[in-house]
C-alpha cells in the first residue's frame, strides 16, 4: 500500500489572476478509459489522460493483468484491448493509492473474473467505506470480504453474476458505476435508479465504446454479455480541478482568466450555477463535445458575491467542489447555507468536518451540521491548516491564502498530486502566492 510523503504550502496573497489556464484532464474520465479500453476488442488511444497518482494506480493494474500501455508522451495512452473475457489473474495485491473511484469501478470488474484479486490502498483510502458497493454485488452474486466494510477489499473469483434491478440508497456515481460494470459480466439485465440523478461519465463512456445501454438522469439499464469496441477518446480538462481556479479568479479582484476546454458534463457542474448564483461572473465560450461530453472555455471575472442558501438540488453534482465553495462562501457578503451534503463525510476526508475547523482557523465563522454548513461571510486571517491528506482541502486553503490577510500553512499536500500533479507551479503562473514550505 502507498504511503505519500509529508509536504507542506504556505499561500499569501499574490496578484490579480490573468491569462489563460489549461487545466489537466479529468480524473473520473481518464479512469474510465482505461477501465473500458482493456476490456475492449482492439486498440484505442486516449488523449489528455491525467497524469495523476491516481489515474496512473488504475493503468497499473490493469498492467498487471495483462493488459499492454504504452504511453508515447504524457497525457496519452495507447491501450491494446484483451476483450470482456483475457483480464489474466494478477500476482500480489493491487494498489488502488488514494483512488475511491478505481477501488469501487475495479471491485465490480473484478467481482465476475475466474480469478481471486486484493484491492488495496492507502491510508486515506482504507479508511473509506466499501459496504455500499459490497451489499449489491454481493446481490448479483459476487462473494467480497472487507472487515468493517473498509478496503483491503477480497474478491473471490469465479462467481456466475446475474442482473438485478437496484434501487440505491444513496446517490453515488461510483456506486451506480460498480454495478453497471458487474452487469456487463452477468446473465439478464441489470437496472440501476438513484435517489438523485448523478454523473453519468459510466454511461457515456459505456456507450462510446460501443455497449447499448439505456440511460437518463437517475436511471440506467444495460444487458450482459455485450462486447466493447475500441475506439479513441478526448479527455476534457477536469471540472473539479477548474474550481480551484474559478473560485480564485471570482474572489482575487482585477482578476481575469480563461480556462480552456473544460469538461461541462451537466451531472458535475452544479458549483456554476451556485456561484452564479451567489453573483459570480463566468462566460461559456467555445462550446464543443470531445470523447461524449460537453466542454467549453471558460472566462471567470472578478466579482462580488454574497451568501446564498444552496439548493439541495445541486449538491449532487458539486461534491468534489464543496471544498472550493466553502472557501467562496467565507468570503462573500452574507450567510451561506449547505444541506443534505452527508455524503461529503466519506471522502477523502470528512470534508464537512475538516472544512469547518479550517476555516474557522481562519477567523470565518461556521456552524457545522450533520449534513452541510453554514458559513458566515467575512475577512479572513492567517493561520495553520491540517488537510488531512486530501488534496482538494489542501487546495481549496491554497485559494484561501490569497484572500487572507497573512499567510496560510497548509500540511501534508502530497495527495495533491493524485488529482492535479502541478498544481502549485500552474497556480503560481496564473498569480497565486504560493510556495512550498
Amino acid at each position: 500500500m502507498t504511503s505519500p510523503r509529508q509536504e507542506s504550502w504556505t499561500a499569501t496573497r499574490g496578484t490579480p489572476l490573468r491569462g489563460e489556464v489549461a487545466i489537466p484532464g479529468d480524473k473520473s474520465v481518464s479512469h474510465r478509459a482505461v477501465m473500458l479500453a482493456a476490456l475492449a476488442d482492439g486498440t484505442s488511444r486516449i488523449d489528455g489522460f491525467l497524469e495523476g497518482a491516481d489515474t496512473r494506480a488504475t493503468a497499473a493494474i490493469f498492467e498487471r493483468m495483462g493488459v499492454r500501455i504504452e504511453a508515447p508522451s504524457p497525457s496519452t495512452r495507447i491501450v491494446h484491448g484483451v476483450g470482456i473475457d483475457g483480464l489474466r489473474a494478477p500476482s500480489g495485491v493491487l494498489d488502488c493509492g488514494n483512488a475511491g473511484t478505481g477501488m469501487r469501478l475495479l471491485s465490480g470488474l473484478l467481482a465476475a473474473q475466474p480469478f481471486d484479486s486484493v484491492l488495496a490502498g492507502d491510508a486515506s483510502l482504507s479508511r473509506r467505506p466499501m459496504k455500499r458497493v459490497i451489499e449489491p454485488l454481493s446481490r448479483m452474486g459476487a462473494r467480497i470480504d472487507a472487515e468493517g466494510g473498509l478496503p483491503p477489499l477480497r474478491i473471490h473469483g469465479g462467481r456466475a453474476l446475474r442482473g438485478i434491478d437496484f434501487e440505491s440508497p444513496v446517490a453515488s456515481a461510483q456506486v451506480k458505476s460498480a454495478v453497471l460494470l458487474a452487469g456487463l459480466f452477468a446473465r439478464g439485465e441489470t437496472s440501476v435508479r438513484e435517489p438523485h440523478p448523478t454523473r453519468d461519465y459510466t454511461e457515456r463512456m459505456l456507450a462510446a465504446f460501443g455497449v447499448d445501454i439505456d440511460f437518463a438522469p437517475g436511471r440506467a439499464r444495460l444487458r450482459g454479455g455485450q462486447r466493447l469496441r475500441a475506439t479513441d477518446v478526448a479527455v476534457p480538462a477536469d471540472f473539479s480541478s477548474a474550481a480551484f481556479f474559478i473560485v480564485a479568479a471570482t474572489l482575487v479582484p482585477g482578476s481575469e482568466l480563461r480556462l480552456r476546454a473544460v469538461g461541462l458534463n451537466p451531472r458535475r457542474t452544479g458549483l456554476l450555477a451556485a456561484l452564479r448564483a451567489m453573483g459570480a461572473d463566468i462566460v461559456e465560450e467555445n462550446a464543443a463535445t470531445e470523447g461524449g461530453e460537453p466542454v467549453a472555455d471558460l472566462v471567470v471575472r472578478h466579482a462580488p458575491l454574497r451568501g446564498i442558501a444552496v439548493p439541495a438540488q445541486l449538491v449532487p453534482d458539486m461534491i468534489d467542489e464543496f471544498p472550493a465553495l466553502a472557501v467562496a462562501a467565507a468570503c462573500a457578503d452574507g450567510t451561506t447555507v449547505v444541506s443534505e451534503a452527508a455524503e461529503l463525510r466519506v471522502k477523502e476526508s470528512d470534508r464537512i468536518a475538516a472544512m469547518a475547523t479550517g476555516l474557522r482557523a481562519l477567523g470565518a465563522a461556521v456552524e457545522e451540521r450533520p449534513d452541510g454548513l453554514v458559513i458566515a461571510g467575512g475577512a479572513l486571517r492567517g493561520g495553520t491548516i491540517e488537510s488531512h491528506g486530501d488534496h482538494r482541502i489542501a487546495m481549496a486553503f491554497a485559494v484561501a491564502g490569497q484572500l487572507a490577510g497573512r499567510e496560510v500553512a497548509i500540511a501534508d499536500v502530497a495527495n495533491v498530486a493524485t488529482s492535479f500533479p502541478g498544481f502549485d507551479g500552474l497556480a503560481r503562473q496564473a498569480g497565486f502566492g504560493l510556495r512550498a514550505r
